[in-house]
C-alpha cells in the first residue's frame, strides 16, 4: 500500500533513498546560548533513516530568537554545536537541512540574549502569551524594522545559510510559515508598512523573495528550500488574500530554481492545487493530522513529490522501519514536546527494543 513512499528521488543536489521527510519541530533543548548539544546530535541521528531531516527552527541572528533554549546559527560556538549534529546524522547515512527561523514579533525580551524589544514588519502586538523563565507573559508590541534594517535582516539569513553549510548541513530551509517574520511580511494583518515592503502583494512578497535570492546566491539554489503555510492562522495571522498572494510569491520564486517548496496544508484544497500547478520542481507536503496512507496518496496523485511528518517522527525514531514492516507506532507525549532532557526526546523505544 505504501510502495510509492519508498521510491528514490532527488531534491536539488541531494539524492534521497525514499520520500518520507522529518518535518521541523521546535524542541527547546539547546543550551541557553543557543548551542546544540550531544543530546541534540543523538536525537537527530536516531531519525537519520528519514529521507531528509529538516531541523527545528534555528535563529539566524540574536533578534531572531523568540523561545527559550532554541538553537542559533550565527556564531562560532553554534556552528560547532551544529557540526556535531550533522556529523552524527551523516555517520548514520542521513541527510539534514537546517531550518532558518526568525520569529519576528513572536518573542519576549526575556528570551533573547540581548533583552531587546522584538522586531517585526509593523508595530502590531500579537495576541497570546510567551513562556519565559519567569512564567507566561504577554508578548509586547514589537518595533517596526526600518527599511535599512529589513535589508540587514536579509543579510542575516544569507550569513546564517553560509554558517549552516560551514556546520556541515546539506542545505537550509527558509521558514516563511506559521506566523514568523517572513510570514509576517506576507500577511496583510501583520504588515501595514508604507515603504517598498508593504501595501501591495508585490511589495509584501519582496522580503521573502529577497531572502530566498540571497540564500540561493550564497549557498546555491540546489541547497535552498522554503516553507509556507497559506491560510494558517497560527501566531495571530489573518491573511485576506491567499488566493492571489501565494501564486504571486511562487511566480516570483520560480526563476531561482530552489531545491523545494515545503507546504503546510491548512485545508484550502483549491489553493493547494493552484500552487502545485505553478510549482514545477519538488514540492514537500505536510498534511498535518492525516494518517500515512492518506499522505501517500498526495504522492500518487501528483500533489507532492515528498511528504513530511512531525509528531510521528518525534515519537518513532525508527518510523521508516516501522512503516515498512507495518509495525505498531509509538504514541507522542505532548507533555515532553518542549524543554527537558532525554525523556520524551531520545528515549522513545524502537520496535526491536
Amino acid at each position: 500500500m505504501l510502495n510509492t513512499l519508498w521510491t528514490p528521488t532527488t531534491v536539488g543536489g541531494t539524492s534521497l533513498p525514499h520520500r518520507l521527510v522529518m518535518a521541523p519541530m521546535t524542541r527547546d533543548r539547546s543550551t541557553p546560548e543557543g548551542v546544540p548539544t550531544e543530546l541534540n546530535a543523538e536525537y537527530y541521528a536516531q531519525r537519520a533513516s528519514h529521507a531528509l531531516i529538516i531541523t527545528e527552527g534555528t535563529q539566524p541572528s540574536p533578534d531572531g530568537q523568540g523561545y527559550l533554549l532554541t538553537p542559533g546559527i550565527h556564531n562560532d560556538e553554534q556552528i560547532a554545536g551544529w557540526h556535531q549534529v550533522t556529523d552524527a546524522v551523516h555517520a548514520a547515512n542521513g541527510r539534514i537541512f537546517i531550518q532558518l527561523m526568525h520569529v519576528g514579533r513572536i518573542s519576549h525580551p526575556e528570551n533573547t540574549p540581548h533583552g531587546r524589544q522584538p522586531v517585526a514588519p509593523s508595530a502590531i502586538r500579537p495576541a497570546g502569551v510567551m513562556f519565559t523563565a519567569s512564567g507566561p507573559q504577554e508578548m509586547p508590541t514589537p518595533r517596526s524594522l526600518s527599511t535599512k534594517e529589513v535589508a540587514a535582516s536579509v543579510d542575516d539569513f544569507r550569513r546564517a545559510a553560509a554558517a549552516a553549510v560551514a556546520a556541515g548541513a546539506d542545505g537550509v530551509e527558509i521558514h516563511a510559515a506559521n506566523g514568523y517574520l517572513v510570514h509576517q511580511f506576507l500577511s496583510d494583518n501583520t504588515n501595514q508598512r508604507t515603504d517598498l515592503y508593504g501595501g501591495s502583494i508585490e511589495n509584501r512578497i519582496r522580503f521573502a523573495v529577497e531572502v530566498a535570492t540571497a540564500v540561493a546566491n550564497e549557498i546555491g539554489a540546489e541547497r535552498t528550500g522554503l516553507r509556507i503555510s497559506p491560510g494558517n492562522p497560527y501566531n495571530d495571522i489573518a491573511e485576506s488574500d491567499t488566493a492571489e498572494l501565494y501564486p504571486a510569491l511562487l511566480h516570483a520564486l520560480s526563476p531561482l530554481g530552489l531545491a523545494y517548496l515545503h507546504v503546510l496544508h491548512a485545508g484550502d484544497d483549491a489553493l493547494l492545487d493552484a500552487l502545485r500547478d505553478l510549482w514545477s520542481s519538488t514540492l514537500i507536503l505536510n498534511r498535518s493530522g492525516a494518517d500515512v496512507p492518506t499522505r501517500v496518496k498526495d504522492i500518487e496523485n501528483g500533489s507532492a513529490e515528498l511528504i513530511s511528518v512531525g509528531a510521528l517522527a518525534l515519537a518513532n525514531p525508527d518510523l521508516v522501519a516501522r512503516l515498512r514492516s507495518n509495525a505498531p507506532l509509538n504514541t507522542p507525549d505532548p507533555a515532553t514536546f518542549y524543554g527537558g532532557g532525554a525523556v520524551g526526546y531520545t528515549d522513545y523505544p524502537t520496535h526491536s527494543g
